[in-house]
């Protein structure tokens, strides 16, 4: 039997802590399988794109995760898929869960504890594309850490609005101006512009940009990461994508003490992830452990 997890069943066993956990353990640990995570991107003759991740492993959880998207900028929501949760030892599909929801959380807290790892004192945050993304880097945030000042910029004037509305923030009229006033911008758009300058910020600010996950986005000018600490998730699959310059470093090797990350106050920092398979398993194990235990979800045999 294979258990079928909707968008309200996994936000109904999801929380930031546990996930924050599972994330962190996984960033120390993943190093440590020996078969490296891929991620394949095909355009289509429509206007969107495939991706799939394959397979997602992490020591010490018995099960691994196939993931499949469909990536359409202009449909509402613009990513849509499947995690299949597969059994390590006879390959049965415990569960089938909704790939928007699973990516938008690992994603989103994934990169609220890059942030956190290496953002300076400052408690001023700015969010650029007030989208699923975005909600889930607060939530994390929050969890992480004292927040103080919250300013919205997004290029939908309601959707911001909505955003600033729910987390006691204030709306801005450009990226721009978000740099200006943060010591924190998170940045999760599809734009193929960079959006943000190194003459947009000062000494000592850090920015978390999601837009680099496939070729031809770009949040971030280049004279701004070249000025930076620049930490992704994987540099194999970073530079795959091929947006972002050499990194300096991997998040993993920050958490596992291997880099110090930021060093001093007034260093520009940025982590720019792409995403890895792991990812996918931490959340979609944590979720079919908790759904399991409280029974959630719904049970279907597909060999009927």
């Amino acid at each position: 039997m294979t258990l079928l997890l909707t968008r309200g069943d996994l936000e109904a066993v999801l929380e930031p802590t546990a996930c924050l956990e599972a994330l962190r353990h996984g960033f120390s640990t993943a190093e440590r399988v020996p078969i490296a995570g891929q991620r394949v991107r095909t355009d289509l003759p429509f206007p969107g794109t495939a991706t799939a991740l394959i397979p997602g492993l992490l020591p010490g959880v018995p099960a691994y995760t196939v993931k499949v998207n469909a990536k359409f900028p202009g449909a509402r929501p613009a990513l849509r898929g499947v995690i299949c949760l597969h059994s390590g030892t006879d390959g049965e599909l415990l569960a089938l869960l909704d790939s928007a929801t699973v990516t938008a959380w690992r994603t989103g807290l994934a990169a609220a504890l890059g942030t956190d790892l290496l953002a300076g004192r400052g408690e001023a945050v700015g969010v650029v594309g007030a989208g699923a993304q975005a909600e889930l880097m607060v939530r994390g945030l929050a969890a992480l850490r004292p927040r103080g000042d919250l300013v919205v910029h997004d290029t939908s004037a309601d959707r911001a609005a909505e955003f600033a509305a729910r987390h006691g923030g204030r709306v801005l009229s450009s990226a721009a101006e978000v740099a200006r006033v943060a010591d924190i911008v998170l940045a999760a758009t599809w734009s193929r512009e960079p959006l943000l300058h190194l003459d947009d910020t000062g000494p000592g600010r850090h920015f978390t940009s999601l837009g680099v996950d496939e070729p031809g986005k770009a949040e971030l000018a280049p004279d701004l990461l070249d000025a930076a600490l620049l930490v992704v998730d994987d540099r194999e699959l970073a530079a795959g994508v091929g947006v972002l310059r050499e990194a300096d470093t991997t998040l993993g090797e920050v958490v596992r003490g291997e880099h110090p990350g930021r060093t001093t106050d007034t260093d520009l920092t940025v982590y720019a992830p792409v995403g890895m398979p792991w990812q996918d398993l931490a959340l979609a194990w944590t979720a079919f452990g908790r759904a399991e235990r409280e029974g959630v979800g719904r049970r279907v045999d597909l060999l009927a």
